[in-house]
């Protein structure tokens, strides 16, 4: 089965904020992440405060500047991995260093809908 486990930032550090040998500590963690058997790394994302929400409405394409959601809630980054149940997925998001430090990790099974 595959597993999407989507990060979110909350109150977590941004890169910017960390003295090098903090940075350099969190980012060993996400490495081994990254080299973790059946993980599909991601890519971090950008900062919510410069995202573009599209809808689309009436046939009309809306642009909106800013994330849609609280940036508490703001998505960091997100991983996908193959796994054999859901406990070895909740595993993996328990190393993820956003999830000690003031964020959350969803973890949502990929599913085909068409």
């Amino acid at each position: 089965m595959q597993y999407v486990l989507l990060i979110y930032q909350g109150t977590s550090p941004r890169a910017e904020t960390l003295s090098e040998e903090e940075y350099q500590a969190i980012a060993a963690k996400y490495g081994a992440i990254n080299r973790t058997p059946g993980v599909t790394p991601g890519l971090p994302l950008g900062l919510p405060e410069n995202a573009t929400t599209v809808r689309v409405q009436d046939g009309k394409t809306l642009t909106t500047d800013g994330p849609f959601g609280e940036l508490k809630e703001a998505i960091g980054g997100y991983y996908v991995l193959e796994a054999d149940d859901l406990d070895a997925a909740i595993e993996l998001a328990t190393r993820i260093p956003a999830a000690r430090l003031g964020g959350a990790i969803e973890v949502r099974q990929a599913e085909r809908y068409w």
